[in-house]
């Protein structure tokens, strides 16, 4: 164990916080949390833990969302320029626009949107969740599926329900092409190929199996074949190596890797435990009204 690691395991007992982690993190990262998942698994971690400090190694939405349902506990968040670009590309006056223009839609939310946004909205979900959640809004509802276009369009595709769409879209995903897959799938004709949601329609149409990290992780775990295609950012083969050592993982592309996601170190790590550094905090007003989404999002998620 390096002095780092050894360092930020005392703090984190005398502290008496817990570390999540999301699973496109660094590997050394993942390593030191308590718990790895993807949104809504950390969702629910934080809003069960009994820890005072949650050290929360993501990006600022999921920061926010822990710090919305532990409002008595200290969130920190050890980069604050941990973004999401797919959040920042819808605002609150954008959206009371649109909520103008189509006054009976349900707003359902996905997850990656900040605070302020989840406030203004019915419901949250994830994309392990998503269909659940527009499957539980009666079909003659409109519904507003924001910000994401690709994870929107993909669960309606699934289910046959229109819905009206934002044009957001993570660029993560978005520089995963169907040219790679097939470029693979020629050189590991036996491999399985799986893709995140936020995927374009034509990688996803190329896929054996679509589903959020944690899904990728239990298929990848479950399923017979001895190689797999990854369509996802690049941190989740971390998790895939080290849980099936006996399988291979290829990434559709190196150029899948968010480097918001990639500013948080260990040495991050320890200094957000030794200076109590940066702490997340939602105004109570918009709290108040977030969490109410994302209530409904964990109700029908269990």
């Amino acid at each position: 164990m390096s002095a780092i690691t050894e360092k930020i395991h005392e703090l984190k007992k005398k502290r008496n916080a817990v570390i999540l982690a999301h699973n496109y993190q660094r590997g050394d990262v993942q390593d030191i949390a308590d718990f790895t998942g993807d949104s809504l698994g950390l969702s629910r971690q934080a809003a069960k833990t009994k820890a005072d400090i949650i050290v929360f190694c993501g990006v600022h939405f999921m920061a926010e969302t822990a710090s919305i349902l532990c409002p008595d506990k200290m969130v920190l968040l050890p980069d604050e320029h941990a973004g999401c670009p797919m959040a920042n590309m819808i605002t609150l006056r954008e959206l009371r626009i649109k909520k103008k223009e189509h006054p009976n839609a349900r707003v359902v939310c996905y997850v990656n949107s900040t605070a302020a946004i989840k406030a203004e909205s019915d419901i949250c979900c994830t994309s392990s969740n998503a269909m659940k959640i527009v499957s539980s809004i009666p079909r003659d509802q409109e519904i507003l599926f924001i910000p994401d276009k690709s994870l929107g369009g993909y669960v309606s595709s699934r289910l046959n329900r229109p819905m009206i769409l934002w044009e957001g879209y993570c660029p993560t995903h978005h520089r995963i092409l169907a040219e790679y897959i097939i470029k693979l799938k020629s050189e590991y004709p036996g491999a399985k190929v799986v893709v995140h949601p936020e995927c374009t329609p034509d990688v996803i149409a190329l896929a054996d199996h679509v589903a959020s990290t944690t899904g990728i992780a239990r298929y990848c775990k479950e399923t017979d074949a001895g190689e797999f295609i990854i369509g996802t950012e690049t941190g989740i083969l971390h998790r895939l190596r080290k849980e099936n050592p006996e399988k291979k993982f290829y990434a559709i592309t190196q150029l899948a890797d968010c480097s918001n996601m990639k500013l948080i170190s260990l040495e991050k790590v320890l200094w957000s435990l030794e200076d109590l550094v940066y702490q997340i905090k939602v105004p109570d007003d918009i709290a108040s009204k977030a969490r109410v989404a994302i209530q409904k999002m964990l109700d029908l998620s269990e």
